[in-house]
């Protein structure tokens, strides 16, 4: 028997150029990602017109194992609901074997991080220059208490920065951060952070008394800005500068990235997801289990390299 899909995918195109106004190469695109789907059926021995929804869903499955991209694999799947839409439409099918077929999700990109020995050179570099007695003390101890904090906590820059001078007064190594949707949590404190967060706040309460400040206002790090707080902006190219000293590249490195290397580090120290998550203030699990894919990722690169095994394959090939 004859197969007529090719014919039924010409009419397609003529109807998807003169009722759509579909562009040529828009055309060029469906005729190519309908002859692949033909061309994969008929070697199962299907005809274009009569598949099923199983034999769709196996052809996106294939493209997959090819390692076709979830947005290539989504775009081959709108031509096809958009083809067998049709030839319902023309009365060609009496149904629609795309409706249950899922789109492809897309992979979410492995957020950026930090080694751990960066940290430490990060702030290594930090204590270093927050030691250097001169008028500029008082600024080095504040980026030295941010990033402590920052990396101590995992807390989100917004919160990092509008901390409220309070903080100051709390005892013991626990702080209460107020996060998304004003829901407050308790994150516990490193030790070098509680001194660094301390000094800072000795120096800063010194050199106001000096100058006759009786109202240091309400935030930690205070700022002359509209918002009354040091800025996020501000204090992400001091950490690009920071960094830069310490050696480590600027570019890649941000407080959003100093976040990252928390909730990883924890997890690669044996921490439970749970307990990251309760830390970072996400509502959903499956926000913080993006940071398991680094592991895992992290784990393959290292059988890769290492692995006596992997490395006889590379000499094969």
């Amino acid at each position: 028997m004859v197969d007529l899909g090719l014919a039924h995918v010409e009419s397609f195109l003529e109807m998807m150029s003169a009722e759509r106004g579909a562009a040529s190469n828009t055309l060029e695109s469906y005729q190519r990602d309908l002859e692949d789907l033909h061309a994969y059926l008929a070697r199962r021995g299907t005809r274009l017109v009569s598949a099923s929804a199983t034999d769709l869903g196996s052809y996106i499955q294939s493209l997959a194992a090819e390692g076709y991209a979830a947005t290539s694999q989504a775009r081959r799947l709108s031509t096809i609901r958009q083809f067998y839409k049709f030839l319902y439409s023309e009365g060609l099918r009496t149904d629609n074997p795309t409706g249950v077929l899922d789109s492809p999700k897309k992979n979410r990109p492995l957020p950026k991080t930090m080694r751990m020995d960066e940290v430490d050179r990060l702030l290594a570099q930090a204590t270093e220059e927050a030691g250097i007695e001169d008028g500029n003390r008082l600024t080095r101890l504040r980026m030295l208490a941010l990033v402590e904090l920052l990396y101590a906590t995992g807390m989100r820059v917004s919160e990092l920065v509008s901390l409220p001078l309070r903080v100051l007064d709390q005892e013991g190594r626990f702080l209460v951060i107020r996060g998304k949707g004003n829901k407050e949590r308790l994150v516990p404190l490193s030790r070098t952070a509680v001194t660094a967060l301390r000094n800072y706040g000795t120096v800063k309460a010194a050199q106001e008394a000096e100058k006759g400040i009786g109202d240091p206002g309400p935030f930690l790090f205070p700022s002359a800005g509209k918002e009354g707080h040091l800025s996020r902006q501000v204090f992400a190219r001091d950490l690009k500068d920071l960094a830069a000293r310490a050696g480590i590249a600027a570019a890649s490195l941000s407080p959003h990235v100093m976040r990252h290397a928390f909730a990883s580090h924890l997890l690669a120290n044996g921490a439970d997801l749970r307990v990251v998550q309760e830390l970072l203030g996400h509502s959903d699990i499956s926000t913080t289990q993006i940071y398991t894919h680094v592991q895992e990722e992290k784990l393959h690169q290292l059988v890769q390299t290492h692995h006596p095994l992997a490395k006889q394959g590379k000499n094969k090939d």
